[in-house]
């Protein structure tokens, strides 16, 4: 008889997901959060050191990170920027920012600033952003094209959208609805009034693309 694990196939995987849930969910629910929006061995497949180098970010640079989540690329975006630039922690998830504002305290992260957004506007500053960045955020925005063309007034002359989004290769963002397909990012921004700049490949599972205003 075969063993258990082979008999069973995909039921392994399921136990642990669900052990792994139940730690977290017991840990608390920012935890949890973090975890469902972060994943298990998300630097493996977001290549997140590569992602920041074709951005090509510079000293200065104000960068709005929204849905930021626990700030996965948010301390990236700080060290990128570094003291003279400022990052804009978006989020319409209280707990989220908290401990995003906290971890910034703590790590002496000084150019990082948190800012509770509203569904269908980021409320940025008046004085704008060079990089306005996604990353497994645009499938949650509702009235998508009206978000990004109101958004448009947030960015600085040569300001720049980078979206990075599953787009349903993966069975985890299938099985759940959680993605976009490509050729629907491309649509709704061209819509919005953007033109797309560049699309990268080297994500599994994810699209990246890079937009600007004609």
């Amino acid at each position: 008889m075969k063993p258990y694990s082979v008999e069973w196939r995909g039921y392994p995987r399921f136990y642990s997901v669900v052990f792994l849930a139940t730690v977290l969910l017991t840990a608390g629910c920012t935890a949890f959060k973090r975890y469902a929006y972060e994943g298990f061995g998300r630097d493996g497949w977001q290549q997140p050191e590569k992602v920041m180098q074709l951005l090509a970010l510079r000293p200065g640079d104000r960068i709005a990170d929204l849905g930021s989540g626990g700030g996965y690329f948010t301390f990236r975006f700080s060290q990128a920027a570094g003291p003279s630039g400022k990052v804009y922690a978006v989020d319409v998830d209280r707990e989220r920012r908290d401990y995003v504002g906290a971890r910034a305290k703590e790590d002496g992260s000084l150019n990082i600033e948190t800012v509770a957004a509203r569904y269908d506007d980021p409320l940025l500053p008046e004085s704008g952003v060079d990089l306005i960045f996604t990353s497994n955020v645009y499938h949650h925005i509702a009235s998508r094209v009206k978000y990004f063309a109101d958004a448009a007034k947030y960015l600085r002359p040569g300001g720049r959208i980078a979206i990075v989004d599953f787009d349903g290769r993966h069975w985890s963002a299938s099985f759940v609805g959680h993605y976009t397909p490509v050729e629907v990012v491309k649509k709704e921004m061209q819509e919005a009034g953007y033109r797309l700049e560049r699309e990268l490949d080297f994500l599994d599972r994810q699209a990246f693309l890079v937009y600007s205003r004609p």
